[in-house]
């Protein structure tokens, strides 16, 4: 069983104490990660604040260096990684490797934007007494950035907060989920093989007393987290003074229309609602499918279903492994049973086996219900018929989420008149909300969060914008 220590300053250190990751699938121990306390979360800090000394004037090309060569070196890596992912999250063994795949690129496309941090020349002769004046504007890095993250993408969302802060200039502290802190750890080892200066990135799992420093310490310039509402909206309450990005999640729908091809439509569905056993902040959570095509779509999805594999996560071929604890698996278990008693149908699946959760499908689901207005995140999918386009996107609207929604439609006017009326951060046409490039800005509005990911638009968060004005007739 592998043991991983704490990275801070540019070297490992012991924890305050060390706890053992236990599989979600079996409950066998993985790995012993030692935690850090305030004590050891104020030395990330201080050797942070330290570091960005160093960081801020370092070249694009330096930062290119860098990220490219931690690019590359995940690359290299690729199968350790994906069975790290696999063992600590339960995420089936190819779809770990999806991820690995992404973190590739994500870093990469990094690289490839810390050379474009552009500025701008503004004239500024606009009456008389400004003649021959100009302003310049160029961004310049934050400070110390803390990244804390979920478990649902030990490495890519890890990545999406690490690597735009390493392109700006900043120096970064991660604070990983327990559960799959592990994999994190690994990047730390990738990390420290580059030139970056010491104390540039340093990760220290630790429970929240200790994370608490991050959103105290004045020296902490901004925080980017992912993960619940119950968390991020105190987190930022707290923060005060520091620049805060939240993703907290979403109830994600998707509006199929008749003249979609449900050939390509249902493939992609089944992907979007039960991949990662729905642990996927813009996982399909509830469909809208039009009256014409309700029962082709309907027949042909139930069929699909049914043949996904649930079971281990190393099994190559699983499709649906666990959900991440066994406290997960059984609240979601009670909310189909609500749904069932208030008239609901469970069309397929509907069990549970330890923290193996069937993928489900469920229609005449109340809207109020938790399991149709609330996050599942969860293998589960709930189906609404329509008549109305217009009615289908305001029942969408009927969540206190708004991360993104998918729309299947030929018809250009209502493609359109979806990108108006939703209201999510982010509006796919024609595939599923699921659908996420890594360079794509990435964020929600009303529970979801605000701020934006995706690696250009994270370093514009992460960067502030400062003026140079110009007389140039002295």
């Amino acid at each position: 069983m592998e043991e991983y220590k704490l990275w801070i300053n540019g070297g490992q250190e012991e924890g305050s104490e060390t706890r053992e990751i236990l599989s979600p699938y079996d409950q066998t121990p993985v790995a012993k990660v030692h935690f850090a306390d305030r004590a050891l979360m104020h030395r990330a800090i201080d050797a942070a604040r330290k570091a960005f000394l160093q960081t801020k004037h370092l070249s694009s090309y330096e930062r290119f260096k860098i990220l490219e060569k931690i690019s590359r070196t995940i690359y290299q890596r690729k199968e350790e990684l994906a069975r790290s992912i696999a063992l600590v999250a339960g995420k089936p063994i190819r779809s770990a490797r999806l991820e690995v795949e992404r973190a590739v690129n994500t870093f990469l496309i990094a690289a490839e934007e810390s050379k474009r941090i552009n500025g701008e020349l503004i004239p500024l002769d606009l009456s008389p007494t400004t003649k021959n004046r100009w302003g310049i504007v160029r961004r310049f890095p934050l400070g110390v950035i803390a990244g804390i993250t979920p478990f649902n993408f030990p490495l890519n969302l890890v990545a999406h907060k690490m690597a735009p802060a390493i392109a700006a200039g900043n120096s970064f502290i991660l604070r990983p989920a327990s559960q799959v802190s592990p994999t994190a750890m690994i990047l730390g080892e990738i990390v420290h093989s580059t030139d970056l200066p010491p104390g540039g990135v340093n990760i220290v799992p630790s429970g929240y007393n200790a994370a608490a420093a991050l959103i105290e310490e004045e020296q902490v310039k901004m925080i980017t987290f992912t993960g619940s509402p119950a968390v991020g909206w105190p987190l930022k309450k707290k923060a005060f003074k520091k620049r805060v990005t939240l993703e907290l999640g979403g109830n994600a729908a998707v509006v199929v229309e008749p003249d979609a091809d449900l050939d390509y439509v249902i493939p992609r569905c089944l992907l979007g609602a039960f991949a990662y056993a729905g642990q996927i902040c813009i996982s399909i959570q509830r469909i809208f499918l039009h009256q014409k095509i309700y029962d082709k779509f309907m027949s042909e999805f139930i069929e699909q279903t049914k043949k996904l594999r649930l079971g281990d996560p190393l099994d190559e071929e699983t499709d649906v492994g666990p959900m991440i604890t066994r406290q997960a698996a059984e609240e979601i278990e009670r909310w189909i049973q609500e749904a069932v008693e208030e008239g609901a149908q469970v069309l397929v699946g509907g069990g549970r086996q330890g923290n193996l959760v069937e993928p489900t499908i469920l229609e005449k689901v109340k809207p109020e219900l938790r399991i149709s207005w609330l996050e599942a995140f969860a293998p589960i999918v709930v189906i609404y018929p329509y008549s109305d386009f217009e009615q289908a996107l305001e029942e969408v609207n009927y969540s206190i989420y708004g991360l993104q929604a998918g729309v299947f439609t030929r018809d250009l006017h209502k493609a359109f008149l979806a990108f108006e009326k939703l209201e999510v951060g982010g509006v796919i046409i024609n595939d599923i909300p699921t659908f996420r490039v890594d360079h794509m800005p990435y964020g929600g509005i009303k529970e979801s969060g605000f701020g934006r990911e995706g690696l250009r638009y994270a370093i514009e968060e992460m960067t502030e914008l400062k003026l140079m004005a110009i007389n140039l007739k002295t």
